[in-house]
């Protein structure tokens, strides 16, 4: 199969998850690996100190132009200047318009939610089309809290229920508190806690050894460990091995939290029924989506804003990629223009393939944009990617198979080798493929062949 020039730094290859191979000539291995998605090797837009693009780096191949432009961006949202408009990436199907947009996102921080959309979510018969585009906003926000609390670390040394007489009936007993005690490297500490403290220790399955951690305000307990000083010699345990707490049993902890304003939205607007088997079954069956209000939306910025002021959060505004976009009409374009004017707004990234398209009415919106065109590739930018792409699904490919592979082969193919034995995948294995897949333009010329016989 001849690899044409539309193949995309993103790399559509079919993901791989955990599989198990059998060798016919030696003894059979397990191969252990995470899922590789579709643009698992982009790490960034591969930039210089000086904002010069790398032939390839960061798992992009060529596409230099559009990179630094996209770098450029980047700088802008740092430095707080790009609020109030979008970026739109034009360009071919498979040019990496998607790969850019996740470029910029890991280019902003690992912890700078990233929510991508196809233009036709808009379209729900369940919800309107400005509410899911007010969804996908509000996801993108994040909201950074930090959080002092009063805690209670160290490993488990004692645990004693105290029970005494039911006072509710005359039968049976009942726990009335819980004695337990805490030993860090610095001391330790005997506490008396109340019985639904126990509860909960029984629910984490905590036993003497381990490592807990309690919040003194809310009583939540955590398991965090098993404490070294029963670390065993074997070579395979399933227990997890933590060093003993440094400091005071009794300490004050700072915390961070990170959400996004969706998910307080939707806490807010979730009904809280009762806890009976009839409010259970009627909240699993009830499975339409609940729209979320403008007047709770301005009460969780009501209250986030409160918290910002006072330092206890950050908000850490994020992207929004919108791909198809020409599949907006003009209630959803005039919408965003009104979504782009909040002062959290996050970063607006739209894409599209098509060079002119029609949207009904008048609006405005490649004016409040900056176009970024995305080019095609070489054959030796396509052989690139395509050894790029092997190198992150630890495929070896042997002499002449670049020139003819196609990126959704690379895992097809890798199999047929490991079954005749070999490490590299050869070309008699891109034979045996070709003749159990077709490339797109073999598909499209058989059926053209076949219409035209039906036809006549």
């Amino acid at each position: 199969m001849k690899v044409t020039s539309t193949a995309s730094t993103s790399a559509a290859a079919a993901g791989s998850s955990t599989s198990t191979s059998a060798l016919p000539n030696g003894p059979s291995t397990t191969k252990s690996s995470s899922r590789i998605a579709p643009h698992s090797h982009i790490k960034g837009l591969g930039l210089d100190n000086e904002g010069f693009a790398l032939p390839t780096a960061s798992g992009f191949v060529g596409q230099t132009t559009a990179r630094e432009a996209c770098g450029v961006v980047v700088d802008l949202i740092k430095s707080k200047k790009f609020s109030g408009r979008a970026l739109l990436l034009a360009g071919a199907p498979g040019t990496g318009k998607t790969a850019l947009a996740l470029a910029i996102s890991q280019e902003l921080g690992a912890k700078v939610p990233f929510c991508p959309m196809v233009g036709s979510e808009v379209y729900s018969t369940e919800v309107k089309k400005t509410e899911v585009l007010a969804e996908v906003f509000r996801r993108a926000i994040g909201l950074r809290i930090k959080e002092t609390k009063e805690v209670y670390e160290g490993e488990l040394t004692e645990l004693t229920p105290t029970e005494s007489e039911n006072p509710l009936s005359g039968y049976g007993k009942t726990v009335s508190h819980v004695v337990i005690g805490l030993k860090t490297v610095k001391g330790t500490k005997q506490l008396r806690l109340d019985p639904g403290i126990y509860e909960a220790i029984l629910k984490e399955k905590i036993v003497v050894g381990d490592v807990v951690y309690i919040e003194a305000n809310t009583g939540a307990v955590k398991r965090v460990g098993r404490s070294d000083t029963y670390a065993s010699a074997f070579d395979l345990e399933s227990e997890t091995y933590v060093p003993l707490p440094k400091g005071d049993v009794h300490k004050r902890k700072e915390l961070l939290q990170d959400v996004t304003l969706g998910d307080l939205d939707a806490a807010n607007a979730r009904p809280q029924g009762g806890q009976d088997i009839m409010s259970v079954m009627s909240h699993l069956v009830k499975s339409q989506r609940t729209e979320v209000t403008d007047k709770l939306r301005r009460e969780v910025n009501k209250v986030v804003q409160g918290y910002v002021d006072q330092g206890v959060a950050e908000v850490i505004p994020g992207v929004v990629f919108i791909d198809e976009v020409h599949m907006l009409d003009i209630e959803c374009f005039t919408y965003l223009n009104l979504l782009l004017e909040s002062p959290m707004a996050p970063t607006v990234i739209f894409a599209t393939n098509r060079g002119t398209s029609l949207v009904r009415g008048t609006t405005d919106v490649t004016g409040e944009c900056l176009i970024v065109k995305t080019e095609g590739y070489s054959q030796e930018e396509v052989a690139a990617v395509v050894q790029v792409r092997a190198g992150v699904e630890g495929l070896i490919l042997g002499p002449g198979v670049i020139e003819k592979y196609a990126l959704q082969l690379l895992t097809p193919a890798s199999i047929v080798s490991q079954m005749a034995g070999r490490k590299e995948i050869s070309t008699e294995d891109i034979g045996e493929m070709n003749e159990l897949f077709l490339d797109a333009k073999t598909s499209a010329g058989m059926m053209g062949d076949f219409e035209g016989g039906i036809k006549r």
